[in-house]
C-alpha cells in the first residue's frame, strides 16, 4: 500500500427531511448566495422548502450555472457576492453547481489583483474561501464533500480542475427524496459517472491495499444492484438511497487512498465534453472500456479480480478479464449510456485528430497509472471507441 493522507471534514446529513439542518448549520446572521442551475429547483418543491430553513437570513440568488460551469458566468456570480457582501456559499443542485460554488468561494476572497482563472489549475496560492454548505439533488460526482472541482471556459476551450483544502464544503445534505423527479438520463448518468470514478481509483494494477479493494468492490456491486432499480422506479427511496451514498463515497478518497490511480478517462472525457458537448458520464462510458482493452496487459490481475468479485465470473484470468470488460460494456448500455462515439454520431478518426491537438494543452505526458500512456496511446484509445 502507499503511502497516503487522508482528511475529510465535511459533516453530511444523510435522510428524509434533512434540509431542515439548514437552520442549524448557517448562522442566523448570515448572508447567503445561493446558486443553483437551470431552475428545476422551483418546479420540484425543493425551493419553498429550502427558503423556509433559511428563514430570517438574508438570501441572494445566482441561478444558471451550467452543466459543465463556465468560467465566464461564475464571474457574474462572484461580482453579486462580493457586491452583496454574503458569507457563504449554498450550492443546490449537482456536482457541476458544486464545483460553481467552490469557484465562487475561493475568487470571492482571492487577493486583489490576481487573475481569477489562474484559481483553476492550482495557478495561484489560496488563502481563504468563503464558506460552502450544499444540498445535493443530482448524485454523481462527490463534489459535496471533497475538495476538487471543474471549470470549463467557453473562449479558450479549456476544461480544467483546482484541489485545495479550504472548498471542501462545511456540509452536505442528502436527501434522497430530492432525487426523485430527475430524469431518466440523468440517473444513467449520474450512476455510471460513480462508477467509473471507483474503477479509476480500482482497476489499475494490485498495490496490497486490501481494505480499499473490497470497499470499491462493495460500491462497485451496489451500483450494479441498485442502478436498474433507480433508473425504472423513481419512487424505490431504498434504490435511490444506496445510489446517493454510492455516488458520495466513490470519491470521497478512502477509495483511491494508497491506492495506484489512473484518470485517463476523465482526462480524454474533459475534452469530448468541450469538444462536442456530450455529457461527462457518456464521455466516460465511451472510453473507459477502450482504455482498459487497450492497456490490458498492465490491469490483467485487477480486471480478474474485479471479475471475480464483482461480477461473478470464472474461468482464467484472461477470460475472466475480457468478460468483465463486456460486462461492464453492457451495464452502462443498460444504463442508457452508449459506448461508442459513432452512437453519438461521431467519427473515431476526426474526434482523435481534434482530441490530439487539445489534449496536450491540459495534460503533461506520459499519463495512467504507470506513467506510461503518450498522446499517441490516448489518440489510440479514442480510435478504438468509435
Amino acid at each position: 500500500m502507499q503511502n497516503f493522507s487522508f482528511y475529510a471534514p465535511t459533516r453530511i446529513h444523510f435522510g428524509q427531511g434533512q434540509l431542515a439542518q439548514l437552520a442549524h448549520e448557517i448562522p442566523p446572521s448570515a448572508r447567503v448566495l445561493l446558486v443553483y442551475g437551470g431552475g428545476s429547483i422551483k418546479v420540484n418543491g425543493t425551493y419553498p422548502a429550502l427558503l423556509a430553513a433559511l428563514a430570517g437570513r438574508e438570501v441572494f440568488e445566482f441561478a444558471g450555472i451550467e452543466a459543465n460551469p463556465e468560467y465566464e458566468t461564475l464571474l457574474n456570480a462572484v461580482s453579486l457576492a462580493k457586491s452583496a457582501q454574503v458569507d457563504w456559499v449554498l450550492a443546490v443542485g449537482g456536482g457541476s453547481v458544486v464545483d460553481g460554488a467552490k469557484f465562487i468561494a475561493a475568487a470571492t476572497r482571492l487577493d486583489v489583483g490576481i487573475d481569477p482563472w489562474l484559481i483553476v489549475g492550482n495557478r495561484t496560492p489560496l488563502h481563504d474561501a468563503l464558506p460552502i454548505g450544499v444540498v445535493l439533488t443530482f448524485p454523481a460526482t462527490g463534489a459535496e464533500s471533497n475538495f476538487a472541482s471543474v471549470i470549463s471556459r467557453r473562449a479558450t476551450q479549456d476544461k480544467m480542475s483546482f484541489k485545495n483544502a479550504l472548498v471542501f464544503p462545511r456540509f452536505a445534505v442528502l436527501d434522497p427524496q430530492l432525487t426523485c423527479s430527475l430524469p431518466p438520463r440523468q440517473v444513467g448518468n449520474g450512476v455510471v459517472d460513480a462508477f467509473i470514478h471507483t474503477t479509476e481509483q480500482y482497476l489499475t494494477f494490485p498495490a496490497e491495499a486490501r481494505l480499499q479493494d473490497r470497499y470499491a468492490e462493495g460500491l462497485l456491486s451496489t451500483l450494479i444492484e441498485v442502478g436498474p432499480r433507480t433508473l425504472a422506479d423513481s419512487k424505490d427511496l431504498d434504490a435511490r438511497a444506496n445510489f446517493m451514498w454510492c455516488a458520495n463515497q466513490a470519491l470521497f478518497g478512502l477509495v483511491g487512498a494508497g491506492q495506484p490511480q489512473d484518470w485517463v478517462s476523465h482526462a480524454i472525457g474533459h475534452e469530448l465534453t468541450t469538444l462536442y458537448k456530450l455529457d461527462h458520464a457518456q464521455t466516460l462510458a465511451v472510453i473507459l472500456p477502450s482504455l482498459l482493452r487497450y492497456c490490458f496487459d498492465d490491469k490483467l490481475l485487477k480486471l480478474a479480480q474485479y471479475g471475480r468479485r464483482v461480477w461473478g465470473l470464472v474461468g482464467s484470468d484472461v477470460d475472466v478479464a475480457h468478460a468483465a470488460i463486456d460486462a461492464t460494456v453492457d451495464f452502462f448500455e443498460r444504463m442508457g449510456l452508449p459506448t461508442h462515439l459513432a452512437s453519438y454520431g461521431l467519427n473515431a478518426d476526426e474526434v482523435a485528430q481534434a482530441i490530439s491537438e487539445l489534449l496536450p494543452k491540459h495534460k503533461a505526458f506520459p499519463l495512467g497509472e504507470r506513467a506510461k500512456l503518450t498522446l499517441e496511446d490516448c489518440v489510440a484509445i479514442v480510435k478504438m471507441a468509435g
